[in-house]
């Protein structure tokens, strides 16, 4: 498990006055990373602090980075210092932190140049890593259970469900940063008992995290599960657009395709091991009954600290409510401790069979879901697939998303004693299908 220092001291404080927030998602304390732009072509590396980013390129112009930091932001995305190892991630985020706290030597400070910090609602945000490759888990127990329930199955859940984690090989090509809309589909169709073709009617949200991957295992050479937590550079929030009756019309036996191929939203920021250090938690309790799992997925120190303590939000936004200048109503309020499996553990059984994991791959935990109604993580659960209207607060209501609509997830972690931290905004809105 990643150390709780020095970093993670709550009285610690920094001379950008935004950080020192009680609401910011980006205390000092934070310090993700990600790529941004002013011109929408210059992509540079950058730290979230407060209601700004340390732009590292301006730094290290200005020689505040080592040398063996700053060979690896020289490109337009992460890959380099994600290839380099979780060890590197930390140790600039401690450079960066000294850099921006306020007891900051002042001849230090003064070399640090004024346009070094740029206003967040000044920049463009970009995927921070290349995504090569985006694997898509089923992890989240109760959104497993509640599906298997809709879906009248007996048992629940799939057989192998508490002996691995379940996934599936996603489509990195359609991974897109939040803000960007979200292209109603085509597809086909279940109607009337015939296939037709058309715009998906049953556009949904999968409320999940990510977590990029640090550092590359060859191919043909698995990942020990003691060894995971080395391949995990750090968590953003993704969600998983999901066109239900295309996906539920083709997925046997081979799965999602269509229903899923077209948007994938995550949020800009990598948050890291090193701040999630104080909101690891142990790992929820295993399905009663079931065969323990097997030894290749079990590590001591993962079962204790692998989970993780993240409150989950998803905010939705129609277009008649921004019309009116309504704020957007939450829908969803859920938890990461639900999660059955650790994402050390998705690696090792990702890798186990061979598959090589390179740096900035993106993974994601599958739809997070509570136990309650409130907790659901899809409109798929929330509305048990349209027989339960969502009325918002206009008297509207809503079973699956409508063109216009806006879907926003937001996270915050809390624990006494720590100072809290956030993950930004996962944000996409839906625009009509284009005609065929």
């Amino acid at each position: 498990m990643m150390p709780i220092d020095a970093t993670h001291e709550p009285s610690r404080k920094s001379w950008v006055e935004s950080a020192n927030s009680p609401d910011t998602d980006f205390p000092i304390q934070n310090l993700p990373l990600g790529i941004f732009s002013r011109d929408g072509i210059d992509r540079r590396p950058g730290v979230a602090i407060g209601a700004h980013i340390l732009d590292l390129r301006t730094l290290d112009a200005a020689s505040l980075l080592p040398e063996d930091l700053s060979l690896l932001l020289k490109g337009g995305d992460l890959d380099p210092l994600l290839a380099a190892g979780v060890d590197y991630i930390g140790r600039l985020r401690i450079i960066v932190g000294d850099l921006l706290d306020a007891r900051c030597d002042p001849a230090v400070r003064a070399a640090i140049p004024q346009d070094a910090l740029v206003p967040m609602d000044e920049a463009q945000m970009h995927l921070p890593s290349s995504v090569r490759s985006y694997t898509d888990f089923f992890v989240g127990i109760h959104h497993a259970e509640e599906a298997g329930r809709i879906f009248k199955l007996n048992p629940l859940l799939p057989r192998s469900y508490a002996s691995m984690p379940l996934g599936y090989n996603g489509r990195a090509s359609s991974v897109r940063i939040s803000g960007e809309g979200v292209r109603r589909p085509l597809g086909q169709r279940l109607i009337d008992d015939r296939p037709e073709f058309g715009a998906s009617r049953w556009l949904d949200f999968e409320l999940e995290l990510g977590m990029f991957v640090a550092g590359a295992n060859a191919l043909g050479e698995p990942v020990l599960i003691g060894e995971a937590e080395q391949r995990m550079a750090g968590f953003c929030l993704l969600n998983d657009w999901s066109a239900r009756d295309i996906q539920f019309w083709e997925t046997a036996p081979l799965g999602p395709f269509n229903g899923k191929g077209f948007s994938t939203t995550i949020s800009p920021w990598i948050v890291t091991q090193q701040a999630m250090a104080p909101f690891r938690t142990a790992l929820m309790d295993r399905i009663a009954d079931q065969p323990h799992p097997p030894a290749y997925l079990i590590d001591a120190d993962d079962q204790a600290n692998g989970g993780l303590s993240i409150r989950l939000e998803a905010h939705l936004s129609t277009a008649a409510m921004r019309e009116a200048g309504d704020e957007p109503v939450k829908i969803v309020g859920t938890d990461a401790r639900y999660l059955y499996w650790t994402f050390a553990q998705m690696i090792t059984h990702q890798s186990c069979g061979g598959t090589n994991l390179c740096p900035g791959d993106l993974v994601g935990s599958g739809t997070i879901s509570g136990p309650n109604r409130e907790m659901f993580g899809s409109m798929f659960e929330l509305c048990n697939m349209g027989e339960l209207p969502l009325t918002l607060p206009n008297g509207e209501t809503r079973t699956f998303l409508e063109d216009g609509d806006e879907v926003s997830f937001s996270a915050r972690c809390e624990r006494a004693g720590f100072a809290p931290l956030g993950f930004g905004s996962c944000t996409g809105r839906i625009v009509s299908a284009l005609p065929l």
